[in-house]
């Protein structure tokens, strides 16, 4: 009787650990892939057109055993950004505060339930979005796929107001160069699957 009570709790506990290491929500995480990832910020002004290319790229995406998005974080060192003109970068930087706000970050709250596959698929994601000590809720659109290799894939552009982040478009000489209010944040970042 012994033996029987002994094996039977046995299964018991193989079963019970089985059942709670599989659900089907189970978070898989991957890292970005920082030699396979870009970002520019693209804006205008009243003399020219401007970009601003993001030199470090951090993040994490998560996916459910169904290869579904259900998180996602990026974060963006104000001071890698680089428009190759001293003095633009500067301005940037001024105007982001960069030594009280040093990072970028974007928070999914949501993803269109869309599962990622070996071909294009449109999903729609909405998070909190920080620049400048200010946090807004935003949604945009982005292609998203698995990639040959196993990787996650998402591309896409996102519009952003600097005001709506209570950020003061950037002067130069004296007022008489303004840049535009709205600006595209293009991006395509890989994580690693």
């Amino acid at each position: 009787m012994m033996m029987i009570n002994l094996n039977f709790s046995k299964y018991l506990t193989i079963l019970f650990v089985s059942i709670m290491s599989y659900t089907p929500n189970t978070i898989i995480a991957q890292n970005i892939v920082p030699q396979s990832s870009t970002m520019s910020i693209l804006g205008t002004s009243n003399v020219h057109d401007w970009e601003i290319k993001v030199g470090k790229i951090n993040g994490e995406l998560g996916t459910t055993n169904s290869k579904q998005i259900n998180t996602l974080v990026i974060k963006i060192p104000v001071l890698s950004l680089k428009s190759g003109k001293s003095i633009m970068d500067g301005k940037t930087y001024d105007a982001f505060d960069a030594k009280k706000n040093p990072t970028i970050t974007f928070q999914l709250i949501e993803a269109s339930q869309t599962k990622l596959m070996d071909k294009d698929a449109e999903i729609l994601l909405t998070g909190n979005l920080t620049m400048a000590g200010e946090t807004k809720k935003i949604s945009f659109k982005t292609i998203g796929k698995i990639t040959k290799s196993g990787d996650y894939q998402l591309k896409g552009s996102a519009p952003v107001k600097m005001t709506d982040f209570k950020i003061k478009p950037p002067t130069a000489f004296f007022g008489s160069m303004t840049t535009g209010d709205a600006v595209t944040v293009k991006f395509d970042v890989t994580f690693k699957g």
